[in-house]
């Protein structure tokens, strides 16, 4: 049974969480949806690609925000309930700081099944897809071509210019300098040309045009006119075809029992798999061991009227710490199977180190009976 301080308590941190989590998932998913709307407007994309794009890649951006939410969330509350008393009352009532800390747990436990969720269902299946639609956004042969009356760019040395569109996909006053090769430069230009779709790829077709050929090594300069002439504009496009998965893309159990022959066929190791399954378990506990910490970290000290900003400090510089030894982890480990234990090393000793601080705040308290039993 949940006691009614743990329902309060625990509903403080959750009302918190849905805040702090809802502001940093907004900040930081705008700031990426910002620079991918440049881009693909910029590729003449509908808005509705954009949008499709970016709730794509929200998952994966709600995956790295959450425990920083929950850290946030925890000590917030904690500041908060501490500001107004209430867990000096609910401490002279005889409630140990291990205690008080439990529904922080349960906090904890919701947050990691969150996450557990999202790193094993949600963030592949939205990368697998996310990818397969940046493929086909990048093989849209109308949006790198069809813009009018400014120059595009769509391959190293090539610009294109297309003076008008019909309704019926008619590129007026056409214009193409195609300057790849160093040794000739060629600028085609038509008053009409259109697209056109074949096996080998899509070409364009000129009409009532001419073809002008700089020779780099003599300097002469031909010129050649034609009544239709035929473009490949393949060779600069992104090759079409079927799309080997990441690793980030693969379900955790193939990651887990995949060999180095199956993985081999999508350019990967056993290594890299190994260490993405492993990091996808041992992640989502980082919240709990966090919310301990700083729970913890605020129940320690003495009282002071200026509040508690050197044990938020104390939380804060804890939290860099163990995001730092996080990275280094990641690193050392992802290439090394006999290194994998590192993937659960930061929260394992995050959790511990959490609990270690709220044996340290307990020290000389002594917890009564009468008034827990009345609050329980």
């Amino acid at each position: 049974m949940i006691s009614r301080f743990d329902r309060y308590l625990l509903s403080q941190l959750m009302m918190f969480f849905g805040f702090f989590a809802l502001v940093l998932v907004s900040v930081y998913w705008v700031n990426r949806a910002v620079r991918l709307f440049d881009q693909l407007i910029s590729d003449n994309q509908s808005v509705w690609v954009f949008l499709e794009l970016s709730a794509l890649s929200l998952p994966n951006v709600i995956r790295l925000m959450l425990p920083v939410a929950a850290f946030v969330a925890t000590i917030y509350a904690t500041n908060r309930l501490a500001s107004e008393s209430e867990l000096v009352v609910m401490q002279a009532t005889g409630f140990s700081p291990f205690r008080l800390a439990r529904p922080v747990i349960y906090f904890g436990l919701i947050v990691a099944l969150m996450l557990s969720v999202l790193s094993h269902f949600l963030v592949p299946m939205s990368r697998a897809r996310l990818n397969e639609r940046n493929l086909e956004v990048s093989q849209n042969v109308s949006s790198k071509f069809l813009s009018e009356g400014t120059f595009v760019h769509p391959a190293r040395g090539i610009t294109l210019f297309i003076g008008r569109i019909d309704q019926t996909g008619e590129l007026g006053d056409f214009f193409l300098s195609d300057r790849r090769d160093p040794a000739a430069e060629v600028i085609y230009s038509s008053k009409r040309a259109y697209l056109a779709r074949s096996d080998s790829g899509p070409k364009l077709v000129l009409l009532d045009g001419q073809a002008q050929r700089l020779d780099g090594a003599t300097g002469r300069l031909s010129l050649t006119r034609f009544e239709n002439f035929t473009y490949d504009i393949s060779s600069f496009l992104a090759p079409r075809g079927s799309r080997w998965p990441e690793v980030e893309e693969l379900p955790t159990a193939q990651l887990l029992t995949a060999d180095a022959a199956a993985l081999s066929g999508i350019g990967a190791t056993v290594e890299q798999a190994r260490f993405e399954a492993h990091d996808r378990i041992a992640k989502p506990f980082l919240p709990l061991a966090l919310a301990l910490i700083a729970f913890a970290a605020l129940q320690g000290g003495s009282y002071s009227r200026f509040g508690l900003w050197r044990q938020i400090g104390q939380a804060c510089g804890l939290f860099l710490v163990l995001f730092l030894l996080s990275n280094l982890a990641d690193k050392a480990a992802a290439g090394r199977t006999d290194l994998l234990g590192l993937s659960y090393l930061v929260p394992a000793s995050g959790m511990a180190l959490g609990l270690a601080m709220l044996a340290w705040a307990g020290r000389g308290r002594r917890p009564g009976r009468s008034g827990r039993e009345a609050l329980a």
